[in-house]
């Protein structure tokens, strides 16, 4: 396993965007920690898991979070490890609210923020930061992104095709 990261999400009905980020984390061979902690509900709890989270090994942190998504930017105000967050959809303009409320951080406290409900780009994200100390796991990145690459490259060649019988 190449590093650590703790995804922390405000209520387990977001577990259907944590999923894919766990699952990503995994398949690179980054450990994860996942927790339920509401920066509203159970604040001192998420304050103490983040503030105490490079004493377990956690390098990078994940905060998920919809509506108000205050989580991210509160777990990032007490830490100095790097804090990313993912906006989780909701019923108010798809999520615009959540993304809101997790990219607008005042200077100072950044989060790195990710689409809304993009649960494998919160991983791979994570991924390419702890790729900086670790370099098998910077080999598996790049040979994931050649890997979407080549799909990328064969669907335009089928395109191509295509567009020529048109023609």
């Amino acid at each position: 396993m190449s590093g650590k990261v703790c995804v922390i999400m405000g209520s387990k009905s977001d577990f259907d965007v944590v999923k894919p980020c766990l699952e990503t984390l995994k398949a690179f061979g980054v450990e994860f920690e996942a927790r339920v902690l509401s920066a509203h509900r159970t604040p001192v709890e998420a304050v103490e898991t983040v503030e105490n989270a490079e004493k377990r090994g956690v390098e990078v942190v994940i905060g998920v979070a919809g509506k108000a998504a205050h989580l991210a930017g509160v777990l990032a105000a007490h830490t100095s490890l790097p804090v990313i967050g993912l906006p989780t959809p909701t019923s108010v303009a798809g999520g615009l609210d959540s993304l809101l409320s997790t990219v607008q951080m005042p200077g100072g406290i950044p989060v790195a923020t990710v689409a809304v409900g993009g649960g494998e780009n919160a991983a791979l994200l994570a991924v390419r930061i702890l790729a900086v100390k670790y370099s098998d796991l910077k080999k598996r990145y790049d040979a994931h992104r050649e890997a979407i690459r080549e799909k990328t490259l064969k669907a335009d060649a089928e395109l191509q095709k295509l567009v020529a019988e048109i023609r």
